[in-house]
């Protein structure tokens, strides 16, 4: 099951960074937050990943271009007159990752549409690249098999601006709006499991896969919910940058499934 991350926004609301990188390359612990994200699904054993870039997309291929020289022991042998390169020991996650150029201004629905060729008719995992989470991946995909729906989003209660969700008792999604200050309810934490039908709810790149998308898919009951209880962060701002740099540095980051 391939994994789509969303890696293409702006990043306005950290701007001390993101002048000079996308907010999914901005580094937590000397790696990029993308990196910790897949990070996570690997440990369940999902390795595919399919990256919607946009705003300095070419900060993100180079660094995957970079990562293999990066993370391993070469000798560089010019003896003979030629660049030999002899690798000794590599230390690379064995991933597979397309990075795709989904276009500077396309909105949420529009990045998820472009990528449709490289997902084709099967289901996918689905997650901002702004966002850690201790959620399951395995029991959250299992979960969404079990309901028979088009999509199964994570959500998780905090107090912040994302989108609101009303739940009803049989974990069904009964509507989807943006939040209002005075909330403390459910929102949408990402981590989604996706049907190929999802494709038919987006019409392009204008599309905001928060609002129509989503909206329609509550009214119709084709979108369920997989409430999490654990850890969850977004970093929009940088504060929560520090925030997660300080959980790393001091070795207590809730996100880390992974062992060294």
């Amino acid at each position: 099951m391939k994994v789509v991350l969303l890696a293409g926004g702006f990043g306005t609301r950290i701007s001390e960074e993101s002048q000079f990188k996308p907010k999914p390359m901005i580094e937590i612990g000397g790696k990029p937050i993308l990196w910790h994200i897949m990070k996570g699904y690997a440990h369940y054993g999902f390795n595919e990943f399919v990256i919607c870039a946009g705003y300095m997309q070419h900060v993100i291929k180079e660094w995957f271009a970079d990562y293999f020289l990066h993370n391993s022991d070469i000798t560089f042998d010019f003896t003979r007159g030629t660049n030999d390169i002899i690798i000794h020991d590599q230390r690379c996650e064995p991933w597979k990752v397309t990075v795709v150029d989904t276009g500077l201004n396309t909105m949420t629905g529009g990045r998820i549409k472009r990528v449709q060729p490289y997902i084709g008719n099967k289901t996918f995992l689905m997650t901002y690249g702004d966002g850690v989470c201790d959620v399951n991946i395995a029991e959250l995909v299992k979960f969404h098999r079990t309901h028979g729906k088009i999509a199964t989003l994570t959500a998780v209660l905090l107090e912040q601006q994302k989108g609101v969700l009303d739940i009803g008792g049989d974990n069904a999604v009964k509507s989807f709006r943006e939040k209002k200050a005075s909330d403390s309810s459910l929102i949408n934490a990402g981590f989604m499991v996706l049907e190929p039908q999802i494709f038919d709810y987006i019409e392009g790149d204008g599309t905001v896969f928060e609002r129509e998308p989503l909206e329609r898919l509550a009214k119709e009951g084709q979108l369920m919910s997989y409430r999490h209880k654990g850890f969850w962060q977004c970093m929009d701002t940088k504060r929560e940058m520090d925030l997660l740099n300080q959980y790393w540095e001091n070795n207590v980051a809730p996100w880390k499934s992974w062992k060294d």
